[in-house]
């Protein structure tokens, strides 16, 4: 079981509270510390928002290169849908030299849609943008000589894209929110997914797991790992856990949720969340291991990414969080897994 931590790197949109310089300096120490407490993985979400400052999440994970030694730099996710895919292999194809090997790109449609028209795409070609920036970016990462034609970019005769990344092949990821016409498409390409459930109780998505994996057999695939990217936090103790997490939690969901017609969240539905078999993984290092293992049992799946720095919870707190994640709970869920194995 590979153990994480992802953030979009959220800042105050009004200016009052932290801001863009501090909060991307923020993001690489948590990174740096994340892999002295031996963490597997840290991803940055792309956004373009006023409440994100991870436009290029390329460009933080870089610099986090530089003071790490072994944890894995992920996107979490990239926007394929609205980049250039040779650009996408670019980016982390030079995080991968310069990480010596530890870049991966996560790839999704978004679920904010601001840079579709930043970057110039029609929203009606959402799932076809999607499908096929991710064929040249396969394509890309397979061989150092591009041919390839599509609808929505100029097409590629023999084109040597370079530089090659330390990995042969570079990792991609597709992230998934529930669709399972996705699943289906990363598992036919052989392709590791990472499935983001923020709501509702997770075994209602342990369907899509077996998807994947039947999927994958179908496309005649061997097995491909599976992350599950949730909303989590963890304190020395559960009431904190939840004191810590709660009002930067709400006050982050109920600002999305009032931009897509969601009611708004109570410190009581939040609870309610927070126990076995809700979504959000809050609690001390016990009950934080407790509910991965539990969760491990639904999908056995290979990663656990959890969202601590959301909304304006204090770095200090996210710092702890990281701390306690990799000093406490990883030991206990490699342990219980690996019983589980042997």
């Amino acid at each position: 079981m590979e153990l994480g931590v992802y953030t979009f790197a959220d800042i105050d949109p009004t200016g009052a509270g932290v801001g863009p310089a501090q909060r991307v300096r923020e993001v690489v120490e948590e990174i740096e510390l994340a892999d002295q407490v031996g963490l597997d993985v840290y991803g940055v979400g792309e956004h373009h928002r006023a409440d994100y400052a991870a436009s290029v999440p390329a460009m933080i994970l870089a610099a986090a290169a530089e003071r790490t030694e072994r944890i894995r730099l992920t996107s979490a996710v990239t926007v394929l849908s609205s980049d250039d895919p040779v650009r996408v292999f670019q980016q982390f194809a030079t995080l991968d030299l310069l990480s010596e090997g530890r870049a991966e790109i996560m790839a999704g449609r978004g679920s904010f849609t601001e840079s579709f028209p930043l970057f110039g795409h029609d929203l009606a070609d959402y799932d076809e943008l999607f499908a096929e920036k991710l064929d040249l970016l396969l394509a890309l990462r397979a061989d150092g000589r591009v041919t390839w034609s599509g609808k929505h970019r100029p097409a590629l005769t023999d084109q040597p894209v370079f530089p090659r990344p330390v990995q042969d092949p570079l990792p991609v990821w597709v992230a998934v929110g529930g669709n399972p016409q996705s699943v289906v498409r990363a598992g036919l390409l052989g392709l590791p997914m990472a499935l983001a459930i923020i709501g509702g109780m997770p075994e209602r998505f342990a369907p899509l797991a077996d998807l994947h994996r039947r999927a994958l057999a179908e496309g005649g695939h061997g097995q491909a790992p599976l992350s599950l990217n949730l909303h989590g936090f963890v304190a020395d103790d559960a009431a904190r856990a939840a004191d810590i997490y709660y009002p930067a939690h709400s006050g982050v969901m109920n600002r999305i949720g009032q931009e897509r017609g969601w009611g708004p969240t109570s410190r009581a539905a939040f609870e309610a969340m927070t126990g076995l078999r809700g979504a959000y993984v809050v609690g001390d290092p016990g009950l934080v291991a407790e509910k991965i293992l539990f969760q491990h049992e639904l999908f056995g799946h290979d990663r656990t990414l959890l969202q601590f720095p959301i909304g304006e919870v204090p770095h200090a707190d996210v710092m702890r969080a990281i701390e306690l994640l990799g000093t406490k709970v990883a030991p206990l869920v490699r342990s219980e897994i690996a019983q589980r194995a042997g």
